[in-house]
């Protein structure tokens, strides 16, 4: 039986992961994100402005609008971690993912051991195909971590990729143990779903 693909990392609102923001309603977040654009056509030199810009570009599937913010950000802070991570977010949804990992291995030569800052460089290198290098610093994220959920969802991901299903929902139920109401744990049920329905089922 062909493996189904299940490559389903979360939409850019897991980069909140990298800072608490309060979950608003898509007319709430279009009209603060107006605002925050003209806040920063005022005046550019403030990296909390352009930091929540960026996200909210992220969040509305303008990749390359929160790039160019985002790349204003570091020049503002440049040793600022969420906004290295996010601007790495940016540039994989471009599909540019050796400058995105660029900056998550910029994030992480400032705070080496951030989990959110090695997650997201597992998922840009699996995602070149660079499964046993993905897997590893899954593998040291969760060592490093146990209570890091991103690595667990990630790690689902691979597993499942690979046809290990049972290791699959088993790393993608951690998720759902440790973080209930992530964006991750949305997608790890219905990953989980997918599998125990139409998977497991026909083995």
């Amino acid at each position: 039986m062909k493996r189904p693909r299940l490559f389903v990392l979360a939409a850019a609102a897991v980069f909140a992961c990298v800072t608490a923001h309060t979950v608003l309603a898509a007319e709430d977040t279009d009209a603060e994100m107006a605002k925050l654009e003209r806040v920063v056509a005022r005046d550019s030199s403030k990296v909390d402005n352009l930091f929540r810009l960026g996200v909210l570009y992220l969040d509305h599937d303008r990749a390359e609008d929160a790039s160019r913010v985002l790349s204003r950000a570091v020049v503002v802070s440049p040793k600022n971690v969420k906004v290295l991570v996010n601007l790495g977010v940016a540039y994989d949804a471009l599909g540019q993912p050796t400058r995105a990992q660029t900056y998550y291995k910029k994030a992480l030569e400032i705070s080496p051991d951030d989990p959110v800052a090695k997650c997201r460089l597992a998922s840009s290198v699996y995602a070149e195909s660079r499964y046993a290098d993905a897997v590893d610093l899954l593998r040291q994220v969760i060592k490093e971590h146990p209570d890091a959920h991103c690595g667990f969802f990630t790690l689902g991901v691979a597993f499942a990729d690979a046809g290990i299903y049972g290791d699959a929902i088993r790393m993608w139920k951690k998720v759902v143990e440790l973080a209930p109401d992530s964006p991750e744990a949305m997608s790890a049920k219905e990953s989980i779903e997918v599998l125990e329905k139409f998977v497991l089922k026909k083995e």
